[in-house]
């Protein structure tokens, strides 16, 4: 299987989630490309078996929360029935910030698997429990 991690991230959280993630696939034998949203590889996500995208959430606290420059998700490549999982970070709630992400994502033709909000502070134990649910619905 390979798989491309797609990210945006204002701080550094999200990347460093992003390489986290990659670094669990590594563990499991699954060989896995990052991009940052501003520089992918078309030809990367179009021989992926999965693309994972992630996301910061934006928005106030409890309200708007949504993932971060998702006009940038928007211009991805044409994804038809390509598999896709989606995560974002946050800091206090995430809101519908999945199901928003969800949407972009099927807007380019993706198959959405399903996601995962990754509190900031727990981003370790959050990659691990991600890699597991994505091998749960895409195994190799």
């Amino acid at each position: 299987m390979q798989v491309v991690i797609i990210y945006e991230s204002l701080t550094g959280t999200t990347e460093t989630a992003a390489r986290l993630i990659a670094n669990q696939f590594y563990v499991r034998h699954v060989g896995s490309k990052i991009y940052p949203v501003g520089g992918f590889d078309p030809d990367a996500i179009a021989e992926a078996d999965v693309v994972i995208a992630g996301s910061w959430t934006d928005g106030l606290f409890f309200v708007g929360q949504k993932p971060a420059k998702r006009k940038k998700f928007s211009k991805l490549p044409e994804m038809d029935g390509k598999k896709c999982v989606v995560f974002c970070t946050y800091a206090i709630d995430p809101g519908k910030t999945l199901d928003k992400f969800t949407k972009v994502l099927e807007e380019r033709g993706a198959d959405v698997l399903g996601g995962l909000a990754i509190k900031r502070t727990n981003l370790a134990d959050g990659a691990v429990d991600f890699v597991d649910r994505v091998m749960a619905v895409a195994p190799v």
